[in-house]
């Protein structure tokens, strides 16, 4: 049995298309088998809610009269990039204010401009001909700026490593605070609903692939930074950070639910974001492959008190790490999450409204990512 995007499309328009969140679709095929629940099952919604630090946002401000080339750019204080057109600029998540220790930076500009909030712009020129002003200080809105785009180049990992500290003293790392002599270990998957987990070999993802991003319709745009496929898989999906995506959208779309500025504290600013992709069931191994659950999905334990080659101590199912405690050489380590299950929940469940009632068709991937890919580390010569 197979299907075609057009064929799934026209039930959708129909609104007959049948659509399971990749949390309700595993015990259906536990029952009816992937056979059955392939001819049955249209569509399977992913969804994850975390930190995702490679993020940030193109915005046009408009030209002011007179008009000024912006080179140095603060928005509520946070550094943005000075070094594109007059009045483009791109601000990162992590983009910190003068105050590096404020715990405001630019995710949290990021998300106060998605909530209709007043952010205090200041941005200075060199004055030119065509640029005659030096200097603008005023308040702006989503609504005042005429472009207003997320592109974040690396989202969604496709798995992530276990964090603990073996050291005397507390470690604080964007795995969050890690207590000495493995009292406490962290991990940041959806697991059984993350999207690269349910598509582990992106079959069905690709360059176009439309997506639920931040609240809005968003799309897949590239491979993200840091996209790699040599790490050893078990059951199908890899035990630690493999695959990535890049994704733009459209800001005025976005709800600030889904996209929250983060200060993880020791560490610094990030953003999280939510990210949901459709994952269409062309056949009956797509179909296996989305029933996959938190018992067949395993990381590894790492010592992040060491500053490099991090050796896997020991591997885990999400399950396991889900019962708020692992066992190590006999000793009982408690576990909490980077991420949100919750939040990864409501993701793959409004998609699936979304794709229900509101007529989101699926697109099919214009560009394959690669298949093999290694990742390089930094030389440092003289």
């Amino acid at each position: 049995m197979t299907k075609t995007y057009e064929q799934i499309n026209e039930k959708i328009r129909a609104k007959k298309a049948v659509v399971y969140t990749a949390e309700e679709v595993i015990d259906l095929v536990k029952k009816k088998g992937a056979e059955k629940a392939a001819e049955e099952v249209d569509v399977v919604t992913t969804g994850t809610f975390g930190a995702m630090c490679s993020s940030g946002a193109f915005l046009n401000l408009g030209h002011a009269s007179p008009p000024i080339r912006m080179t140095d750019i603060r928005l509520n204080d946070v550094e943005a990039y000075g070094g594109l057109a007059a009045v483009d600029t791109y601000i990162g998540a992590t983009a910190l204010t003068s105050d590096p220790k404020g715990g405001y930076g630019g995710a949290h500009v990021i998300e106060d401009l998605i909530a209709g909030k007043k952010i205090h712009l200041h941005a200075w020129g060199p004055g030119t001909d065509c640029y005659v002003r030096k200097d603008i200080d005023t308040y702006i809105t989503l609504d005042d700026i005429n472009d207003a785009y997320l592109y974040n180049p690396r989202n969604a990992y496709q798995n992530y490593s276990i964090a603990t500290n073996t050291s005397d003293r507390t470690y604080y790392t964007y795995m969050g605070k890690l207590l000495p002599r493995m009292k406490n270990a962290t991990f940041s998957s959806a697991g059984q609903l993350s999207p690269l987990i349910n598509d582990p070999h992106l079959e069905t993802i690709g360059m176009g692939t439309k997506i639920f991003f931040g609240g809005g319709e968003g799309y897949v745009v590239w491979p993200g930074t840091q996209y790699k496929t040599n790490v050893e898989e078990v059951n199908g999906v890899p035990v630690g950070g493999a695959r990535t995506l890049a994704l733009i959208g459209d800001m005025k779309q976005m709800d600030a639910k889904y996209v929250r500025g983060l200060d993880i504290t020791g560490y610094g600013i990030s953003m999280a974001v939510g990210v949901g992709v459709p994952i269409p069931i062309l056949n009956a191994d797509i179909m296996r492959r989305c029933a996959i659950s938190d018992e067949e999905i395993f990381a590894q334990l790492q010592d992040y008190s060491q500053p490099v080659d991090r050796p896997a101590m020991a591997r885990y199912s999400y399950a396991q790490l889900r019962s708020g405690s692992i066992e190590y050489e006999g000793k009982k380590i408690r576990t909490s999450s980077m991420s949100s299950y919750y939040g990864a929940k409501k993701v793959a469940a409004e998609l699936k409204d979304w794709i229900e009632s509101k007529e989101f068709t699926l697109n099919q991937p214009v560009l394959e990512f690669p298949k093999e890919r290694t990742l390089k580390g930094l030389k440092e010569r003289k």
